[in-house]
């Protein structure tokens, strides 16, 4: 890792958050930008370079980047299943952060450029089956994202391959699968589907009103990768020669309904299910294949669910019983 200043964009949300939280505690300096007002942000530290941007402009990636050795680009519109099927256009238009923020990189020649991509850009015909086979890179063509958010980020893939091949950028690229955690939106249209049931259930057992709505038919089937992993996996990927997209999320399968049994079980109570069917449940099936980042890492995210939903579960009940404000992303 240099010891330059690093930049991270979409400082202010979920993961930004949590990744200049762990680059301070490892002793880098690090500036911070994200477009929402600095009181709206989940996490923010006095001793970090920290301002409010809207890095769809050119000029102000031109400034983000002024002085930077490495770029962890995580800035985009986004949220849960629900926000993307029903924005389309919004998350599409988060290419113009992602291209401009390319631009001025190689014009300030930045060492290392993060780019945080999706398990979406993979195509929909693998993902019918709720007993998925698991996604392997490779699976992303022929090309079938998911429609808006997916295609975004699968163009945006190409075009870090493309300025590290004719500008000589170092880009790396990770597709996240389903990250979640603490410090993170919980509530108010994007939020996940981990954060969203450690809600539905932490409001049932505050009101006493034992009675649960899953989107879907609680059938579908995903992985959910942990914050801290998700941290980790992104620096070692920084840190490393790989050129290529890879996975990083967990290869822990579960469907939504044993997701609602473990939150239940966190709590201590059971709830009577209602299926929403008309809801935004995304595709029937998505799992990710851990084989490269095994081979060239050494290592995968390992949090069990379990673990990982007890601490969030016990975070978004202490929100609701504080009525805690929530960013909505």
């Amino acid at each position: 890792m240099s010891k330059g200043l690093i930049l991270v964009t979409g400082a202010g949300g979920f993961i930004g958050g949590h990744l200049v939280a762990d680059l301070l505690k490892k002793g880098h300096r690090v500036r911070a930008v994200d477009h929402k007002p600095l009181d709206q942000w989940w996490q923010k530290f006095p001793q970090v370079e920290s301002w409010s941007a809207n890095l769809e402009l050119l000029e102000e990636c031109h400034k983000a980047v002024k002085g930077v050795s490495h770029v962890y680009n995580l800035a985009a519109d986004m949220g849960g299943m629900g926000f993307i099927e029903q924005n389309k256009a919004l998350c599409m238009l988060s290419v113009l952060i992602n291209t401009h923020m390319l631009m001025a990189a190689k014009d300030a020649g930045v060492e290392r450029f993060f780019y945080s991509s999706s398990a979406c850009v993979y195509a929909a015909g693998k993902q019918t089956d709720p007993n998925v086979i698991a996604l392997k890179e490779e699976d992303a063509y022929p090309a079938m994202p998911e429609d808006g958010y997916g295609w975004e980020k699968l163009f945006s893939e190409r075009m870090c391959r493309h300025f590290t091949e004719d500008y000589g950028l170092q880009t790396r690229v990770a597709r996240y699968h389903n990250v979640y955690g603490p410090q993170g939106t919980w509530k108010g249209g994007r939020e996940k589907a981990p954060a969203a049931v450690c809600r539905k259930v932490a409001q049932a057992k505050i009101s006493g009103d034992h009675r649960i709505e899953i989107w879907g038919d609680g059938l579908q089937t995903r992985s959910f990768q942990f914050i801290d992993d998700c941290v980790y996996g992104t620096q070692a990927l920084m840190q490393s020669d790989i050129r290529e997209p890879l996975n990083v999320g967990s290869s822990e399968l579960v469907t939504i309904n044993q997701l609602v049994d473990m939150a239940e079980e966190i709590a201590g109570i059971k709830l009577k299910r209602s299926y929403k069917l008309d809801a935004p449940k995304g595709v029937n099936g998505r799992n990710s294949d851990n084989s490269k980042i095994l081979k060239l890492l050494g290592w995968e995210p390992s949090t069990r669910l379990f673990d990982g939903l007890t601490k969030t579960y016990a975070w978004i009940y202490d929100q609701i019983v504080t009525d805690a404000p929530c960013p909505s992303y």
